[in-house]
């Protein structure tokens, strides 16, 4: 099947259909947690559909570990998402878990007992301000796991002409969080950044995680003088870019 260009995956004109998505939780591994998609029309348009990811993680029967997660059914379809700049997800409702974003270019066949075939993830990792908002994450956030475990050598670069499976998940990162959860999800898409919104004012901060280059161009051996530039930029530059550099890089 020929890759599929869209800038909504779900959400926007694209409703939100339970058909779409299946539970993928511990229970596989002989653990406790549920998790559900419950699909209901838009707070904002009644002609739009929101997804609401919530469930039980537990982390008692399984020693510390669990997860919850729910993701794409369709083993056939694929989205070219080559032309974004990463994806955005909408949330104008969540709790304060700590929720991962998955994306996979690879679905295995399945065993002779019918499980599914582990293999390798791009996750992101994200939290949701008290009150929502629009979370954009670039390529280069997505790390790539194999069964929960960060992989760091050999690894090719995620496909981004054929992605082939979405999937939202809530794990209990061995222990630091547990019991009721609920991510709700207007849309999830892919973004394009303007140029102008990707460069600053300062060459140093010319990324979408000015920190990367600020380490580079400076480096601790020239700590004072890049922190000097850092204060020079923060003065001068657009109230914008100051915010879009504290939002995405701490600064």
């Amino acid at each position: 099947m020929s890759p599929t260009t869209a800038t909504y995956l779900f959400g926007g004109p694209n409703p939100w259909t339970p058909e779409d998505w299946t539970s993928s939780d511990d229970r596989v591994r002989g653990g406790a947690s549920h998790s559900y998609l419950t699909i209901t029309p838009s707070s904002s348009d009644d002609e739009k559909t929101t997804a609401r990811f919530h469930g039980t993680l537990d982390i008692h029967t399984l020693g510390g570990a669990g997860f919850a997660s729910q993701r794409t059914t369709t083993t056939t379809k694929e989205w070219d998402l080559s032309r974004f700049s990463g994806i955005e997800v909408h949330v104008p409702h969540a709790d304060d878990k700590r929720y991962t974003l998955m994306l996979k270019d690879e679905i295995l066949p399945n065993r002779p007992d019918g499980r599914e075939r582990s293999s390798l993830s791009w996750e992101v990792d994200f939290t949701v301000p008290e009150g929502g908002g629009r979370l954009r994450f670039a390529w280069k956030e997505f790390r790539p796991t194999y069964r929960g475990r960060e992989m760091r050598d050999g690894v090719k670069p995620l496909d981004l002409e054929r992605v082939r499976r979405v999937g939202i998940m809530v794990r209990s990162f061995f222990g630091e969080q547990e019991g009721e959860f609920e991510l709700v999800v207007e849309s999830i898409r892919g973004f394009e950044a303007p140029k102008e919104e990707m460069r600053y004012k300062d060459d140093v901060f010319a990324t979408t995680c000015a920190v990367e280059e600020y380490n580079e161009k400076w480096g601790e051996e020239r700590e004072g003088e890049g922190l000097s530039r850092k204060a020079q930029w923060m003065a001068s530059s657009r109230p914008w870019d100051r915010l879009r550099a504290m939002f995405c890089c701490g600064i």
